[in-house]
């Protein structure tokens, strides 16, 4: 990944062999921190922990289907951008401790600082968990307005509204 190109690696198609409750999950994530639902994200993380590693699949297509988004419409989106972005998505959010790792590892990684990153997370798959769901809540609302967006990626996702 290049420093110019901070969107998550991923396929370009929806992860389809994913149980939609799956998916129902990480689009759950990221509606609760563009709506800044802080009661929302704490009933999800449970749920999102128990099946992190699918989870963080979804999440990594719905950030590379936003990243390809904003491209295309021709937002504006470096990787300063989008480490404020995060910052400030996660703010409130997450307890101190937890708020700090999400952004200090999103700056590591959205510059291409993976070892970094991993050293930040030291390997807590909820700590991607967040940073990506903050990403794509923030990359979102970029070229989606909110009920936009929710209604978007369940399309992408291949769930019903």
């Amino acid at each position: 990944m290049s420093s110019d190109d901070n969107a998550p690696q991923g396929d370009s198609t929806p992860a389809h062999d994913l149980p939609d409750h799956v998916k129902e999950i990480a689009i759950s994530m990221v509606s609760a921190y563009a709506d800044h639902d802080r009661d929302e994200l704490d009933q999800l993380i449970p749920r999102a922990s128990d099946e992190v590693d699918d989870v963080l699949s979804e999440l990594r297509v719905i950030g590379a289907f936003l990243g390809r988004r904003v491209q295309e419409t021709g937002v504006v989106w470096k990787p300063a951008d989008s480490r404020e972005a995060v910052a400030r998505t996660v703010a409130e959010m997450l307890p101190p401790e937890l708020e700090f790792a999400v952004s200090t590892a999103w700056e590591a990684h959205s510059i291409g600082e993976e070892e970094a990153a991993e050293r930040i997370t030291q390997g807590d798959p909820m700590v991607y968990a967040h940073m990506l769901a903050a990403f794509c809540a923030a990359i979102g609302q970029a070229v989606y307005k909110r009920a936009e967006l929710v209604s978007t990626l369940r399309q992408v996702s291949g769930l019903s509204e």
